[in-house]
């Protein structure tokens, strides 16, 4: 589930889940781009392991890597939400930062 859900953010650079996954996703796609950032063959593998979508990796390490590529970490931002109407749980938005 977590493997889809990194892939997704990739993708949309924005979803909205749970806060507790929220929070638990952020420090997963920090990796994923992390690799991204790093480039080497090697870590292109690492990141196809985990992410499910090889051009969602094309992504990263092309395009995810030159727009972070001074910054060094904290790349994703969780904005709270209202709260689910059906059980109550707290949402959250899991964002990319621009």
């Amino acid at each position: 589930m977590y493997r889809t859900q990194v892939t997704d953010l990739i993708r949309h650079e924005r979803i909205r889940t749970t806060e507790a996954k929220a929070k638990e996703l952020r420090g997963m796609v920090e990796k994923v781009i992390t690799l991204g950032k790093k480039g080497t063959l090697s870590h292109r593998r690492q990141a196809l392991a985990f992410v499910t979508d090889e051009t969602m990796v094309r992504k990263v390490f092309n395009e995810l890597a030159e727009r972070y590529a001074s910054r060094p970490g904290g790349y994703t931002r969780v904005l709270k939400m209202e709260q689910r109407k059906g059980d109550g749980a707290s949402m959250a938005l899991l964002e990319l930062i621009p």
